[in-house]
């Protein structure tokens, strides 16, 4: 249930006419009172008699008694109360008790005081009802709505349990503002899946991600066919901007602009220039270069954000919440990034990854910034990197990015679950879900061919690296055994060995320094770490001895080629 209270206005005729009416699209069906302030207000949705002239002329008779100056001030309250597509369909009656409960919660008509203000609740949908009150009390003075928000979402809360209702996760008011129902209706006509407001948000966020600068950030914009408007103060200085979708337009064919803070509180212009102020701020008195400027190629940029990913869930896990604020709105910005060049075959999971996260990004504990610098760098990376092809060392490096960020993710959504914070860490869990779908699809075909390399290690050298696992993780061993990946796990510490690690110091130190708990299969989590960790290529396509496919033996892998050898010998 989603209780939403409108801009106060002026002219109560005016609100009738809307809640009675059509609507934009026809969509108002049988408008008709379900409550009133005193159960007997006409309804001229049902009664042929009734006027909205005569109702509204009853909703204002108390604004008789107030002052001329409070008269002036917009004396029209509105709530909207809307239940969610897979809620059942509440009756009249229901719905009128919740109108009650919602007015006494908010301090319009309190039953006890009998001196509350006049309100109607109009009912012309299955999903929603709106309630209209007029801000003059009985007895001559306004009513007190501080906090009527918060007051009537946790009745709402309430409601919910009691009735039966899907349970929405309390907020903190830190949320992007929801679209209107106008905005979607206009995004329905315009065949749009979503409204224009989700639309430049989202736009927004990516051309945020990794700039430094102002006209990088405008720039951006402009390059992803927005249309945008600045504020300039008289001295020449930048206040705000505004953004448009060139094809949504209002009535009279202008289009309709969004200031940055009405599309999410942290793309206002003062927070934006947050970040660019700390990317130069050193944190320990010296001096900071700013953020290269010089691109990075798809692979490296990916494999950079593993390393970054994998250092920013120790600050979230154990740093001060500013440090741990910090980094998990930065890590909102690796995520747009990636979602900006992903590949086809992982584009939809990373943007609905992003998407998600966007308000897990974001909470009262204010973000200490400059420490984040790292998961900034990254994200400019990977834009400037360009799009990944998804194939080879960029499609590998992609999976090994994807499954670190995952791990950050997560220690982002158990970071807000003990802050309170469940509407943050209930998004969050929506971005690893979406991450993890990301990951089968870009990790199959590298630890395929991982695991064709592992199959054809010789006995001697796969019961070695079996050796290898027993000793320096024997908590996990015989559960790594058993997965499927465990051969890719045997080829990575085989090669590992190869190129002069310790591959049992490497798996300890993999094993040990992150939980493992939430991953889906061990032995994966093992290889990219390994393989980061190490520095070998994320792709194993390409390396001596596996051929373009990954179908030739490598050398002294099997029974066959230690005969011939011995031969020789």
């Amino acid at each position: 249930m989603v209780p939403k209270i409108h801009k106060r206005g002026k002219r109560t005729i005016g609100l009738l006419y809307y809640l009675y009416g059509p609507g934009k699209a026809e969509e108002h069906v049988d408008p008709h009172l379900v409550a009133s302030w005193d159960h007997a207000a006409p309804d001229p949705g049902r009664d042929g008699e009734s006027t909205y002239k005569e109702l509204q002329q009853l909703l204002d008779q108390p604004l008789a008694l107030l002052t001329e100056a409070q008269r002036a001030r917009p004396h029209v309250w509105h709530l909207s109360v809307r239940n969610g597509p897979t809620d059942r369909i509440l009756s009249d009656e229901e719905w009128g008790d919740i109108a009650r409960r919602m007015v006494s919660a908010a301090g319009i008509d309190d039953p006890d005081q009998g001196a509350g203000c006049r309100w109607v609740a109009v009912r012309h949908a299955d999903d929603h009802i709106h309630i209209l009150a007029t801000l003059a009390r009985e007895d001559g003075y306004r009513p007190d709505l501080d906090r009527d928000a918060v007051r009537v979402q946790a009745e709402a809360r309430l409601l919910e349990q009691e009735l039966g209702l899907r349970r929405l996760k309390p907020g903190d008011g830190t949320a992007a503002q929801r679209p209107t129902s106008a905005e979607r209706h206009k995004a329905v006509r315009q065949g749009r899946e979503r409204t224009a407001r989700e639309e430049l948000r989202e736009t927004v966020r990516r051309a945020v991600a990794g700039a430094v600068s102002e006209d990088e950030f405008f720039g951006r914009l402009a390059a992803a066919g927005l249309l945008v408007k600045t504020r300039v103060a008289p001295s020449g200085g930048l206040l705000g901007y505004k953004v448009a979708l060139p094809d949504d337009r209002n009535k009279d064919g202008e289009p309709v602009y969004y200031p940055g803070a009405r599309l999410a509180p942290d793309l206002s212009l003062p927070r934006i220039r947050e970040r660019w102020s700390a990317d130069t701020v050193a944190q320990d008195g010296g001096s900071v270069q700013p953020l290269r400027p010089v691109p990075a190629a798809p692979a490296a940029a990916r494999r950079d954000t593993a390393t970054v990913a994998w250092q920013a869930v120790l600050v979230v896990e154990h740093g001060e919440d500013g440090l741990a604020a910090a980094h998990i709105a930065a890590a909102g910005e690796v995520l747009d990034a990636l979602a900006k060049t992903s590949a086809a075959h992982t584009r939809r999971e990373l943007h609905e990854a992003a998407w998600a996260f966007e308000r897990a990004s974001r909470s009262h504990i204010r973000a200490v910034r400059g420490h984040d610098r790292a998961l900034r760098q990254a994200a400019r990376d990977l834009v400037g990197g360009g799009p990944a092809l998804g194939r080879g060392e960029d499609g590998a490096s992609t999976a090994m990015a994807i499954d670190m960020l995952f791990f950050l993710v997560t220690a982002a959504a158990h970071w807000h679950a003990r802050k309170g914070h469940s509407q943050q860490a209930d998004a969050a869990q929506q971005a690893a879900e979406h991450l993890r779908s990301a990951y089968r699809a870009a990790a199959g075909h590298p630890l395929a061919v991982l695991h064709q390399r592992g199959r054809r290690l010789s006995r001697p050298l796969l019961l070695r690296q079996t050796a290898v696992l027993r000793e320096a993780v024997p908590h996990l061993a015989e559960h790594v055994l058993t997965e499927e990946g465990w051969y890719a796990l045997a080829a990575t510490l085989a090669e590992a060995e190869a190129a002069g690690h310790d591959p049992g110091a490497l798996l300890a130190d993999a094993a040990g320094r992150r939980e493992l708990g939430t991953a889906e299969s061990v032995s994966d989590v093992l290889v990219w770490r390994l393989r980061r960790t190490a520095g070998l290529p994320a792709d194993a396509t390409g390396m001596p001895g596996t051929g373009r496919l990954g179908t030739t033996p490598f050398k002294g892998t099997t029974p066959d080629r230690e005969r011939r050898e011995r031969r020789r010998r």
